[in-house]
C-alpha cells in the first residue's frame, strides 16, 4: 500500500512540474501583448520593435523545440527539462531588468529557449509516467492548464499593470517556476532511449532560419511593399531554406523528423492541425484584443477579464474532452471540437458591429471548442507514436503550434492592417489637400487601431472613419482565422477517421502493474533508468 501512494503521489507531482512549465510558456505568449504599450513609452520602442517582442519568444519556440526533444531522448528527459526551465528563469530576470528595445528582444529568445525545453519534453515525461489508461486525465489536464496560462496572461497582465509597471508580468513567472523545479527535482524521473538519433544540426539550422526568414518577411510587409527588398528577399529566402529542409529530411541519416513520425497518419494529421488551429487562435485573439482595447476604449483590466469567457470553458471542457476521447472516435470529437470553435471564431469577428454578448458567446464557443479537442488530439497522436521517438514526437507537436501561432500572427497582421490602411486611404481621399495629406500621415495610427491618436491629431469629425477602416481589416483577418479554423475541422476528419479513438484490445495492458512494468522496462514509448 504504501508503495503504491508512494507511485501515486509521484504522479501527481510530475503532473504538477509540467503543468507548471505549460502553464509559464503559455502565460508568457500572451501576458506581454497588455504590457506592449508601457514598454513603448519607456523603451521609446517603434511599432515593427514591439512585433519583434512578441515574436522573438515564438519563434525560439518553435526553431528549439525539436532539437530539445531529440537531445531530451538522448541525454535524458529530466536533464533536459529542468534545464530549460532554469534557462527560462535566466531569461525571465534579464527581460524584467532590459534597458532598451534590444536587449528586451534577446532576452526574449533566450527566455524562448528556455520554454521551448520544457514544452518539448512535457508531453514526453506525462507519456512516460501514466499508464494507458490514466493517461487521456493526466494530458487533458496539462492541455486545460496550459490553455488558462494562455487566458490567464491578459486577465493577469491587467491586473498587474494595474498597480506596477511592464516588469512585472515578467517577475510574477518566479514562483510558478520555483515550485516547478522543486517538484520536477523530487518527483520526476529520469527517462531516455538508448538508441535515439544523434542531433540533426543541419536540419535545425536550415528550419529555424527559414521560419525566421518568412516571419521578417511578413512583419515588414506592413510597412512595404511586396517587391521591396526587406519584403521580398526574406520571403524568398525564407521559402528556400525550408525547400531545403524538406529534402534534407528525406535523406539525413539522423532527421530531425524521424520517418517513422512522418508514417504515422494520425501524428502527421495532427501536426497540421495544431497548425492550423493554433494559428487561427493567434491571429484572432490579437485583433480581438486589439479591437476591445484600443477602438472601444476598453481598459486593459477589462479586456484581459473578457478573456475568462473563453478561458472558463477551456478549462471545463478540457477535462471532458480526454473523457469523450475514450467514447466517442476521435475524428467525431476533434472535427466538432475544431467546428464550435470556427463558429466563435466568426462570431467574435462581428465586434463592433454587435453587442458585446454576441462576442461573448463566441469567446463562450471558442473556449470550448478547443478544450474538446485539443485532448482528442494531443492523445492521439502520442498513442500512435512509435517506441523510442516520444521526445522527438512531443517536440514536433508543440512546435507545429507554435510554428502555426507565429507565421499566422504575422501574415494575419500583415492582411489586417494593408486592409485597414487601404481602408483609410479611400475614406480620406475626398478631404482637402492639407487636411488630407494629415489623415494619410495618420496610416499607421489607424492600421495599429489607435483611433485615439486620430482624433487628438485630427479631430473627433474622422474618428467615425478611421473606426469603419479599422473594422474592415479586422473582419478581414478574423474572417481568414476562421477559415484555418474550419480547414483544421477538416484535416481531423479525414486524418482521424479510419482509427477509432477507443484503444484496441492489444494496446490495453491487462492491469495497472502490466502497465507500469511496460513502462519500466522500456516496452513502452521509451527506457526509463532510475
Amino acid at each position: 500500500m504504501k508503495s503504491s501512494l508512494t507511485e501515486s503521489w509521484r504522479r501527481r507531482l510530475t503532473l504538477f512540474a509540467m503543468c507548471m512549465a505549460t502553464f509559464m510558456t503559455s502565460l508568457d505568449l500572451t501576458i506581454v501583448n497588455v504590457a506592449l504599450p508601457s514598454m513603448q513609452s519607456e523603451l521609446h520602442m517603434s511599432a515593427a520593435e514591439l512585433e519583434w517582442v512578441i515574436s522573438a519568444y515564438s519563434l525560439s519556440l518553435a526553431a528549439i523545440i525539436p532539437a530539445s526533444g531529440a537531445l531530451g531522448d538522448r541525454y535524458g528527459r529530466r536533464r533536459v527539462f529542468l534545464s530549460g526551465m532554469v534557462v527560462f528563469v535566466i531569461g525571465v530576470i534579464a527581460c524584467a531588468v532590459a534597458w532598451n528595445a534590444a536587449s528586451l528582444v534577446a532576452f526574449r529568445a533566450v527566455q524562448g529557449v528556455g520554454g521551448a525545453a520544457m514544452l518539448a519534453l512535457g508531453l514526453s515525461i506525462l507519456t512516460e509516467t501514466y499508464p494507458q489508461e490514466r493517461r487521456a486525465g493526466a494530458i487533458g489536464a496539462w492541455a486545460a492548464i496550459g490553455g488558462t496560462g494562455f487566458g490567464a496572461g491578459p486577465v493577469g497582465g491587467g491586473i498587474l499593470l494595474t498597480f506596477f509597471g511592464w516588469p512585472s508580468v515578467f517577475w510574477i513567472n518566479l514562483p510558478f517556476a520555483a515550485l516547478g523545479i522543486v517538484c520536477t527535482v523530487v518527483a520526476v524521473r529520469e527517462s531516455r532511449n538508448p538508441q535515439a538519433r544523434r542531433l540533426d544540426v543541419a536540419g535545425m539550422s536550415l528550419s529555424s532560419l527559414g521560419l525566421v526568414c518568412l516571419t521578417f518577411g511578413f512583419v515588414e510587409s506592413s510597412d512595404r511593399p511586396w517587391g521591396a527588398p526587406l519584403v521580398a528577399v526574406p520571403l524568398a529566402a525564407g521559402a528556400a531554406l525550408l525547400l531545403a529542409f524538406f529534402w534534407w529530411e528525406r535523406r539525413a541519416p539522423h532527421a530531425m523528423l524521424p520517418p517513422a513520425l512522418l508514417r504515422a497518419r494520425s501524428f502527421v494529421s495532427a501536426s497540421g492541425i495544431y497548425m492550423l488551429a493554433y494559428g487561427g487562435m493567434s491571429g484572432a485573439l490579437f485583433w480581438v484584443t486589439l479591437y476591445f482595447q484600443n477602438v472601444a476604449g476598453w481598459s486593459v483590466l477589462r479586456t484581459g477579464l473578457s478573456w475568462l469567457f473563453m478561458n472558463i470553458p477551456f478549462l471545463t471542457m478540457a477535462q471532458f474532452g480526454g473523457r469523450l476521447d475514450s467514447r466517442f472516435r476521435a475524428s467525431a470529437v476533434a472535427t466538432w471540437g475544431i467546428l464550435v470553435a470556427a463558429v466563435g471564431v466568426l462570431l467574435l469577428g462581428a465586434a463592433g458591429t454587435t453587442s458585446f454578448a454576441v462576442s461573448a458567446l463566441g469567446y463562450v464557443l471558442y473556449g470550448g471548442g478547443f478544450g474538446t479537442f485539443v485532448p482528442a488530439v494531443t492523445h492521439v497522436a502520442m498513442r500512435d507514436v512509435p517506441p523510442g521517438v516520444s521526445g522527438a514526437a512531443s517536440g514536433v507537436l508543440n512546435a507545429s503550434r507554435q510554428i502555426g501561432s507565429s507565421v499566422c500572427l504575422a501574415v494575419l497582421g500583415t492582411v489586417g492592417v494593408n486592409a485597414t490602411v487601404s481602408a483609410w486611404r479611400d475614406k480620406v481621399s475626398e478631404l482637402d489637400g492639407t487636411r488630407r495629406a494629415a489623415a494619410l500621415a495618420q496610416s499607421h495610427h489607424v492600421g495599429g487601431g489607435r483611433v485615439y491618436t486620430v482624433v487628438q491629431e485630427l479631430g473627433s469629425s474622422l474618428r467615425r472613419p478611421a473606426v469603419d477602416a479599422f473594422l474592415h481589416g479586422y473582419q478581414l483577418a478574423v474572417g481568414i482565422a476562421a477559415a484555418c479554423t474550419a480547414v483544421a475541422a477538416v484535416l481531423a476528419w479525414t486524418g482521424f477517421r479510419q482509427r477509432s479513438a477507443r484503444p484496441r484490445a492489444a494496446e490495453r495492458p491487462a492491469s495497472p502493474a502490466q502497465a507500469r512494468e511496460a513502462t519500466v522496462t522500456g516496452d513502452g514509448p521509451g527506457r526509463r533508468s532510475q
